[in-house]
């Protein structure tokens, strides 16, 4: 397994990339990293993390596209930049996945006009998942369309029904709308025609679901526009923080509580990595032909390493394939 990472992308590029491509491959087996960018500052932080092992490479570009770049001029230009070589690598299937931290716009941009979408996909989407009760629930879009048909909900949860299908081996996963109620009559009016296609769509479709349910494992998949889908993505990582913030301020507070804190400390901890932003960063852009994720602007190493792990267990899964024949079946 190799996967391609673009070692100019996001605000900490390249030093905190690569450092987490170290931490990848030094925690996790299976999966090759092939760093993408500046050769020789590549190699220096490689060298000053004194890493010699065989499992990281470098493919040197002398391009980057940077956030202030406009995406579409930018992928057409800007032909050696590490970001369109890493989609002309795994659109040739010389690679099994893409990650970057880089310029959004440029990413989706690119994402269409050098992958190409799926049958039957007008819009890609970002595929972001979050932790239930019970396990994930899989959101769509949460960051790229922030302005959607009603036809674009129905291929989002084709695609999102398809990938937990394949990443986690749900048989029949139950797909709900996001709105401000769950009643036919409730929600702007791409969202009701949304809601009455939906039904029509041969899937799992339970009807409108609220926000307020999102973590009671009351869907498997949740689809919403990329405005909507992203607010609910940041208030999730804000209110985390804020949770396990006031919690370490109450557990300090009294000699009681400290005592207490000690019989609560393991299970507190595996519910902080289980909230964990960076364990959760990176989400997968779905309806392209190939496999593309997507981390945050602001990634750190650690936060890196975590998606490297992500993207070798996604590519295992076959999920390419099975959104591929999902897709198809839909578009006929």
């Amino acid at each position: 397994m190799i996967i391609a990472l673009d070692a100019m992308g996001g605000d900490e590029a390249p030093n905190e990339i690569v450092k987490g491509a170290v931490q990848a491959v030094r925690e996790a087996e299976g999966f090759d990293v092939l760093l993408i960018g500046d050769e020789k500052a590549i190699k220096h932080i490689l060298e000053n993390e004194q890493y010699s092992g065989d499992r990281i490479s470098i493919k040197g570009t002398t391009e980057v596209i940077g956030n202030e770049d406009i995406p579409t001029r930018a992928i057409k230009q800007k032909k050696d930049s590490s970001m369109v070589v890493g989609f002309e690598l795994l659109r040739d299937r010389k690679v099994d996945c893409f990650v970057s931290a880089g310029n959004s716009g440029a990413l989706l941009a690119g994402a269409v006009m050098i992958l190409k979408t799926l049958p039957g996909v007008d819009r890609p989407a970002v595929a972001s998942a979050v932790p239930t009760k019970k396990g994930h629930v899989l959101l769509l879009d949460s960051g790229f369309n922030t302005n959607i048909k009603p036809l674009n909900y129905v291929q989002f949860a084709h695609l999102g029904s398809a990938y937990v299908k394949a990443a986690f081996g749900t048989e029949n996963p139950r797909v709900g709308l996001v709105n401000i109620g769950v009643e036919d009559k409730k929600g702007s009016p791409d969202v009701k025609e949304a809601n009455e296609l939906l039904k029509k769509a041969g899937l799992n479709y339970i009807g409108n679901i609220e926000t307020r349910d999102f973590f009671n494992d009351k869907a498997d998949v949740i689809v919403t526009d990329g405005f909507t889908g992203n607010v609910m993505l940041k208030l999730v990582e804000g209110a985390s923080e804020f949770f396990f913030g006031e919690m370490k301020s109450v557990m300090g507070s009294t000699v009681f509580s400290k005592f207490g804190a000690l019989f609560m400390m393991n299970r507190v901890k595996a519910l902080k990595h289980k909230l964990d932003s960076d364990v959760l960063g990176g989400a997968p852009l779905l309806g392209v032909d190939g496999l593309l994720i997507k981390s945050h602007g602001s990634s750190k190493a650690r936060t890196i390493k975590y998606v490297l792990i992500k993207a070798n267990t996604i590519a295992e899964s076959g999920m390419i394939d099975q959104m591929k024949k999902e897709m198809t079946a839909f578009h006929e």
